[in-house]
């Protein structure tokens, strides 16, 4: 299968092979570099444990999605109509029928703003809260929290399973979406690959390599073992015998536990189906599997879903063919939906905060292809749970969806807030490898504080 590709010509690739197994020891290795991580304790009390967060690469027509206007002229207002929701007075896209009725338990910033309308940039800056710069490369919003939470190795519930990877892409990853910047390379995510939603998915390189047994593989975690002890044979405090790094990549890849945690043949065929088993790149079955993840003590995983740069005919976002209830919005009306009432079934939504959102918008008049061009001066981002007040539409745009009308806020204003839902100041400073202090969120962010509860 062809991967998506933007108008920018850049394939959706992964850009990091995991798992593999080297010659004296285990490719995942690196992520658990973690455990020596630097970085004080921060000082906020986490109201969101987790955060799944559901890229739309492309950049989302906010127009076809949160903030329609049926009240403009057609070619403002487009193709598609528009439903109420279960908020008075709030529609939304016609294609969100099953996310209209659950609208009481997420908000909707409808006045998203920022300057950058080409698809790195603009990624780079709702991913870092940061304006890119050719002076540094800031970390994602999941290497962060990879890098912060590095020192607790397990929940205050003790729930957590040790052996999985702290943050987590589905199916992959790029630099843009969930690149870790200036932070070690550990905190990069581990991009599970594959297509969830196919039959036979399984998580690449989590199996042994032709020919590599358990056997095999012990006898290098002891090779290793052994060269690190004789590195350290005149050390003062050669106590530690093992790489931790090692150990922790050698539980997961033999972990029974940790790899179950990635099958989604062990949920009910009634929950797959409500999240969607088709649909284009397989949103639905990513989302559970995110689920999963989060529910196993994972803080971040990321739901890559590709192919919403809609130059040409936006209508098929909601068909790409007669009878067709498997285009984007379709599926991810379904995913999102089922995403957040299994949350609120399984109690974890109050603990488990969900964003949607993508690079910009799209531009207020359809285009002589039936499309809509980049458009980053005002688009929308949806939250739910993990601290997030429901119920509720934070800030608005123009007649025509072109500007903030009210309330403008911006990707550093959003990080700011992101960051304080999952317990980390806003203000907490990280380091570059040559020391030099980074707050999370840049100066002058501020937190949005009609999200929370």
């Amino acid at each position: 299968m062809h991967a998506v590709k933007r108008c920018d010509g850049m394939n959706r690739r992964d850009f990091l092979r995991i798992g593999g197994l080297t010659a004296l020891g285990l490719g995942l290795g690196d992520f658990f570099h973690l455990q020596r991580a630097f970085g004080a304790p921060h000082p906020y009390t986490a109201k969101a444990k987790s955060c799944i967060l559901i890229w739309l690469d492309g950049g989302p027509s906010h127009l076809e999605t949160f903030d329609p206007k049926p009240d403009a002229p057609q070619e403002v207002r487009g193709p598609l109509k528009t439903i109420p929701t279960n908020l008075t007075g709030v529609r939304i896209s016609e294609c969100l029928e099953r996310t209209a009725g659950i609208m009481d338990k997420i908000a909707i910033i409808r006045s998203m703003t920022s300057p950058l309308g080409e698809h790195s940039l603009g990624t780079q800056y709702l991913m870092t809260g940061y304006k890119p710069t050719p002076a540094l490369t800031y970390p994602t919003f999941g290497a962060t929290v990879a890098h912060v939470r590095s020192q607790s190795s397990q929940n205050a519930s003790g729930g957590t399973l040790t052996a999985l990877p702290p943050n987590i892409a589905v199916p992959n990853f790029t630099r843009e979406v969930s690149g870790n910047g200036y932070l070690p390379s550990a905190t990069r995510p581990f991009a599970v690959g594959g297509d969830p939603k196919r039959p036979d998915f399984k998580v690449r390189d989590l199996d042994f390599y032709e020919g590599v047994d358990l056997q095999r593989v012990s006898r290098r975690r002891q090779f290793v073992n052994a060269l690190n002890a004789f590195s350290r044979a005149k050390d003062a405090d050669a106590s530690t015998v093992s790489d931790p790094e090692l150990e922790r990549a050698y539980n997961l890849i033999t972990s029974p536990e940790a790899k179950a945690a990635f099958t989604l043949s062990e949920e009910p065929q009634e929950v797959r189906q409500r999240y969607g088993t088709d649909g284009v790149n397989g949103i639905g079955q990513s989302c559970l599997l995110a689920r999963r993840l989060v529910e196993r003590g994972v803080p971040f995983v990321t739901v890559n879903h590709t192919g919403w740069d809609t130059h040409q005919d936006i209508f098929t976002l909601k068909e790409r063919y007669p009878t067709d209830r498997n285009a984007h919005l379709p599926s991810l009306d379904r995913a999102l939906s089922a995403l957040i009432q299994d949350l609120t079934d399984r109690r974890m939504l109050d603990e488990t905060l969900v964003v949607v959102m993508g690079e910009f918008g799209r531009t207020p008049k359809i285009n002589s292809q039936g499309g809509r061009d980049h458009w980053p001066n005002v688009f929308s981002v949806m939250l739910a749970g993990g601290g997030v007040q429901g119920g509720q539409i934070v800030g608005s745009s123009d007649a025509l969806g072109e500007f903030p009308k009210e309330r403008p806020v911006t990707p550093s204003d959003l990080s700011a807030t992101i960051y304080t839902l999952l317990g980390i100041d806003p203000s907490f400073e990280l380091h570059t490898s040559d020391g030099r202090p980074v707050r999370v969120a840049p100066d002058g962010a501020r937190v949005v504080s009609e999200l929370m509860a």
